[in-house]
């Protein structure tokens, strides 16, 4: 017996059921159920391809197959977090807040690929072709070899790609295109993840490197269904704030290398540059000798960075105390004050707190628990650090100081750039250029760092 190839498909949520029902069974949505062809092909025939070994047949004098080349765009930080660049075939998911350079940095990895002789093809759905020809004037991106075409319908783009025959396409953006074939309007999980299937499977079948741009939600989350993830072979983020230069590229997930890198661009009048020193981009504009004022050595990704944490403390002007995060997890800093109120008779717990890491990077791993704890302290106590002092340590219930991830590389880091001590965790090994004090609990760190109203 053939198996059908019919299903039915909720417009909400994008589940499909073998046969019709009236209550979607994953969101529980009211008739919302609409028939479609799972081969989202219209039933067409697809061209009988043998499979390929992976290992070559052991034939004297025959030659190995060669390795997909990887196709750098010229963008350095891209490429970095990339593993060198575009994989042929590959489909790369970059989402990010609106306004936060997507689109720039997209215009600006097409016309380096199309410098180095790739042609490329950009789909734009959210703007005309005159915008994006004023923004890639603008930035240098108007380059031969760098085509757009401003479309919102899917067959036509797919049409487009199959005239022009781009080594690179890219989508501006998923979110906004849509499949006359599927149910629900632009935007919606079923034609989101459907145009998402239907690009993968063309760029596989293609050869040919594809980059879609995503939004994302209020909680920074990429919008659309979870499958889409699933559905790419690599992830992007790119965050910042929109009032500072600075922008960091996080990879997600990455089928061709290394998960977890950051690049880190600056965003200027002529587009995004590539951050040489990010460490001295952080602490240019620090002010030494100032109360609440902590230099921290992380790690992002692959690379150790210098950050400023700064901490204010005020007196509570009656009702709940006032907490202000930026840069850090605010439920984690409010951990730190209970510990700190816990080892300590200054009652952080009862004023107003403000926390920030300077320059608009966001800081999500524990190393900088320390730093945080420190600055908070010294604001209170109204006393300034030593401004060569650099704090690394994660900071338990208990006040325990507790070791971090790569503690050479973050205090290397800190000696290159001048430091000449650091407070961290017992066990941190020497290291050339910078003296190490280690501290069991943040009594310990406290007055190692001149703070000793800690018991």
């Amino acid at each position: 017996m053939a198996k059908t190839s019919m299903v039915f498909r909720c417009a909400t949520c994008g589940a499909t059921t073998p046969r019709w029902v009236g209550r979607c069974p994953g969101c529980g949505e009211w008739d919302g159920m609409t028939e479609v062809d799972r081969r989202r092909g219209g039933g067409a025939e697809r061209a009988r391809r043998a499979p390929l070994s992976l290992v070559p047949p052991a034939i004297p004098g025959a030659e190995r197959v060669p390795e997909a080349s990887i196709v750098p765009s010229g963008v350095g930080e891209l490429d970095r977090v990339l593993s060198g660049g575009f994989a042929p075939g590959s489909v790369t998911l970059l989402g990010g807040e609106p306004g936060i350079g997507k689109s720039t940095l997209v215009l600006q990895a097409l016309a380096g690929l199309a410098r180095a002789g790739r042609s490329s093809l950009l789909i734009t759905s959210e703007e005309s072709e005159a915008q994006v020809r004023v923004r890639a004037e603008r930035v240098g991106a108007a380059v031969p070899g760098f085509e757009v075409l401003a479309t919102t319908s899917l067959p036509e783009a797919l049409a487009a790609v199959d005239d022009a025959g781009p080594s690179v396409l890219a989508l501006d953006s998923v979110h906004t295109v849509a499949d006359p074939s599927v149910t629900g309007a632009p935007g919606s999980v079923s034609q989101v993840q459907a145009c998402a299937v239907e690009l993968t499977a063309f760029a596989k079948e293609h050869d040919m490197a594809t980059v879609l741009v995503g939004h994302v939600t209020k909680d920074g989350s990429l919008a659309g269904p979870r499958a889409l993830e699933h559905i790419v072979d690599t992830v992007l983020a790119f965050e910042g704030d929109r009032h500072e230069a600075l922008r960091t590229l996080r990879v997600l997930k990455h089928r061709f290398g290394p998960t977890g890198d950051v690049g880190l661009l600056a965003m200027g009048p002529d587009g995004l540059v590539d951050v040489a020193d990010a460490s001295g981009l952080f602490l240019r504009d620090r002010c030494e000798g100032t109360a609440g004022s902590v230099v921290v050595p992380i790690v992002e990704g692959l690379r150790p960075l210098l950050v400023e944490v700064q901490a204010l403390v005020a007196p509570s002007q009656g009702g709940p105390p006032r907490r202000s995060v930026q840069g850090l997890d605010s439920g984690r800093v409010a951990m730190l004050i209970a510990v700190l109120d816990r080892a300590a008779d200054t009652e952080v717990g009862r004023r107003d707190v403000y926390a920030n890491v300077a320059g608009g990077l966001r800081v999500r791993e524990p190393g900088v628990d320390l730093g945080v704890t420190l600055a908070l302290l010294g604001a209170t106590l109204d006393r300034p650090l030593d401004p060569r002092l650099a704090v690394v340590g994660e900071v338990g219930l208990a006040g325990e100081v507790r070791q971090v991830t790569q503690p050479e590389r973050r205090l290397a880091e800190a000696a290159r750039v001048g430091f000449t001590w650091a407070i961290a965790p017992r066990g941190t090994p020497d290291v050339e250029g910078i003296a190490v004090h280690r501290a069991a609990d943040v009594g310990q760190a406290a007055s190692a760092a001149g703070l000793s109203r800690v018991g």
